[in-house]
């Protein structure tokens, strides 16, 4: 079994399609049916011609996506598809050979079916070399350095797998993939993800919410650690709190998913609060059908999943409590974006 890593378009445009349709995706849709090629040299012959000003090094990478995509992918393999649209990792299985879709929307006309068989696996399950390998800037390559297989599908059956040691970190067996590029807006994400999954638990991530809060202008107030009445932090504007917008609002530190009933409780709270809005901050995310009624209730009811709060914390950063500044220290840095080949 191999393990390969897919996208669903640089911003995630097709993850949607990917999970509802059950299908891998892999963009490049000026190339035609790839189903009659024989060999790599027809396919780089192919891109050649459909992309005649691109550079002859990045025609051989995508040449090598493509052709693992179409014709090394098989049956029973694992691919791994990091989601752009919300803080979680979705895996499935191969299913069949290659499909062409002539008529499939922008960015899904090569596919390959795919069973998946979870898609809300929290990046925070995975340690951090792992998630290294899913930061690859490629749309497509495969997944094997420091034992990847064993340690996903321990993860996939809800296992703990044994980390691997820190002197294995950058090891390589022989015939693993090439060093790939890595996403390092995403892999510094998934460095803070960590650590404030290890160091925020239970109300001490209530304390943080509050804190980016109180960054963002609002006057507030925490409950103690205990019974809460299913509210962790008021909020209000103004010099005492009593300006609107006033907010009520739920955190939960657990890895679960919220669905919509807790969503239904937390707005039936709004009244008996004398609120406006609330916000639900759930560090394990959200079900899938979260975000469409969340769309019903735009202006009630705001949620935040850990993806959410990591941006709320960028945007507020410098605003934040020293405490909480020396519980999580950032430093912004600049690094040259080089294009993508």
């Amino acid at each position: 079994m191999t393990v390969w890593l897919d996208r669903a378009g640089r911003n995630g445009e097709q993850e949607a399609l990917a999970l509802q349709e059950k299908i891998a995706v892999v963009g490049w849709d000026e190339v035609p049916d790839m189903s009659s090629i024989k060999t790599r040299e027809e396919l780089l012959a192919i891109l050649q011609k459909t992309y005649p000003d691109n550079k002859p090094k990045a025609l051989l990478n995508w040449q090598a996506q493509l052709w693992a995509f179409s014709k090394r992918w098989q049956k029973g393999d694992l691919v791994v598809l990091p989601l752009k649209t919300r803080s979680a990792i979705a895996i499935g299985q191969v299913e069949r050979d290659y499909q062409y879709r002539p008529k499939g929307p922008e960015g899904a006309r090569h596919t390959r079916p795919v069973k998946w068989i979870k898609t809300d696996i929290p990046r925070t399950a995975f340690d951090q070399d792992i998630l290294y390998s899913f930061g690859a800037c490629s749309t497509v390559c495969e997944i094997k350095r420091n034992d990847a297989e064993r340690r996903i599908l321990a993860i996939l059956e809800g296992k703990q797998p044994t980390p691997m040691p820190a002197s294995g970190m950058n090891d390589h067996e022989e015939g693993a993939e090439p060093l790939e590029i890595p996403d390092l807006v995403h892999n510094a994400r998934d460095q803070i993800l960590k650590h404030i999954d290890q160091k925020f638990k239970g109300h001490a991530l209530e304390r943080l919410v509050n804190e980016i809060l109180k960054a963002q202008g609002y006057r507030t107030e925490l409950a103690q650690p205990g019974p809460d009445e299913g509210i962790d932090i008021i909020a209000g504007r103004g010099k005492m709190g009593f300006d609107p917008p006033r907010l009520v609002v739920q955190v939960k530190s657990e890895q679960g998913q919220i669905g919509v009933g807790e969503l239904d409780k937390l707005r039936g709270l709004l009244q008996k609060f004398g609120a406006d809005q609330g916000l639900y901050v759930s560090w394990g995310g959200f079900k899938a059908n979260v975000d469409k009624e969340s769309r019903k209730i735009f202006f009630q009811i705001r949620i935040w999943d850990s993806d959410d709060l990591l941006s709320a914390l960028f945007e507020n950063y410098e605003k934040l409590s020293e405490d909480i500044k020396a519980e999580i220290p950032l430093k912004k840095i600049w690094t040259l974006v080089l294009p993508e080949e």
